[in-house]
């Protein structure tokens, strides 16, 4: 499972003495703990292996906007920090699908389910993100499913 690898690096990173990186896994942990609370509530609990890369997803999401603004008010040192972050995180997250295999999915969903325009977008959104969700990034996902219905 993903959590018991996460948990395996913090330890292996306590023990080699790599800071950066063990505060890093620790932000990964807290995060996953902020969701297990929040998923205390739900009526159906996810696949546990899902919530993580939901979360890891999100934390690196957010550890790119902040680079790039980093980076946009000349402030390099803590653009430097972020991407070590992410990194970590994308250690953990499941090999990403590229540009040529993401198009290839869409349009063999897009046959499968005989879509034709935009109108079929939540359709084609719902299914490449059943079937890939965990190797893909939604939001570059959505804007060639968006130019392949168009």
């Amino acid at each position: 499972m993903l959590r018991d690898s996460i948990k395996a690096a913090q330890v292996a990173a306590m023990k080699s003495g790599n800071k950066a990186r063990l505060g890093a896994v620790r932000l990964i942990l807290a995060k996953l703990k902020d969701r297990d609370i929040e998923l205390r509530t739900a009526s159906a609990a996810p696949d546990d292996d899902t919530v993580v890369v939901e979360v890891l997803q999100k934390m690196a999401k957010q550890r790119r906007e902040s680079i790039a603004l980093y980076e946009q008010g000349g402030r390099q040192e803590l653009a430097d920090v972020e991407k070590a972050e992410l990194a970590v995180i994308e250690d953990f997250l499941p090999q990403q699908m590229d540009e040529a295999e993401t198009a290839a999915a869409i349009a063999a969903i897009k046959a499968e389910l005989g879509a034709s325009g935009i109108k079929d977008m939540g359709k084609v959104m719902a299914e490449l993100k059943a079937r890939h969700g965990s190797q893909l990034d939604m939001g570059k996902a959505s804007g060639l499913v968006k130019a392949a219905l168009a």
